[in-house]
């Protein structure tokens, strides 16, 4: 029986890249005023064993530094006139091998960093939820109901992310780089709710794979979806 190596993108997740391709260009005639490029950081030694991250400033693994290659090769064609990050180490190395074809300075911003998850952090789900047995009604996705001891709630992030999105919109920049983290994407979508033209669902059934790549077209309250978790990069037969 064939194994998928680990990080690899299965065939669905390559097929859902190449119609987020098709997408774009169907809509590539757009008069939205800002196109914002949301990436999540490469692999870390934590996302293999799925230990919560969160303010913990872990590095990228081997593979999360040839995952970063891999989305500045795929992004190198691509226009940025302005580069952000998370101030954590696996979000700026993520984003300086992105920045540096294109010649931009990534300035770092702690409102894109990952959920503060408090006591939780180092922890896998199954640790977590041994110490607070009360959690296991809700799974370890669901974002919206996190309130970890010395951390912080979904909607502490969500107000974070939207005076991120605020200034954006204010700067005006055309062609936005942001690398950032898992619940700060989901957060950027509960954020932007309705205003998402093609919004398809709740925020918290989103996935987004490490160094994946989500891709929104912003102008003044509308917004649409040009690509959602693209992985076919990250597969060497694409």
């Amino acid at each position: 029986m064939h194994r998928r190596a680990p990080g690899r993108p299965n065939r669905r997740e390559r097929r859902a890249g190449a119609l987020s391709t098709t997408v774009r260009s169907i809509i590539a005639e757009r008069t939205y005023a800002i196109n914002l490029v949301l990436v999540r950081h490469g692999r870390t030694q934590w996302n293999a064993s799925r230990r919560f991250q969160g303010h913990t400033d872990i590095p990228l693994s081997a593979e999360g530094r040839a995952q970063a290659q891999a989305l500045a090769t795929f992004l190198r064609g691509r226009t940025f006139d302005r580069a952000y990050a998370s101030d954590l180490a696996r979000a700026m190395e993520t984003a300086g091998a992105i920045a540096e074809p294109h010649g931009i300075t990534v300035t770092p911003d702690a409102r894109l960093r990952e959920f503060n998850f408090g006591a939780w952090e180092g922890l896998t789900w199954n640790e977590i939820t041994e110490r607070w047995p009360e959690l296991r009604d809700h799974g370890s996705t669901a974002a919206k109901y996190y309130a970890p001891e010395g951390g912080e709630s979904f909607e502490q992030v969500c107000a974070r992310v939207a005076s991120f999105l605020e200034m954006v919109r204010g700067e005006g920049a055309p062609n936005v780089l942001v690398v950032t983290h898992a619940g700060v994407l989901h957060a950027a979508f509960e954020v932007l709710g309705n205003r998402v033209a093609d919004r398809r669902g709740d925020a918290m059934s989103l996935s987004f794979n490490p160094a994946s790549v989500t891709e929104i077209a912003m102008d003044g309250d509308r917004a649409r979806i040009i690509m959602v978790n693209h992985v076919a990069h990250l597969d060497p037969t694409a």
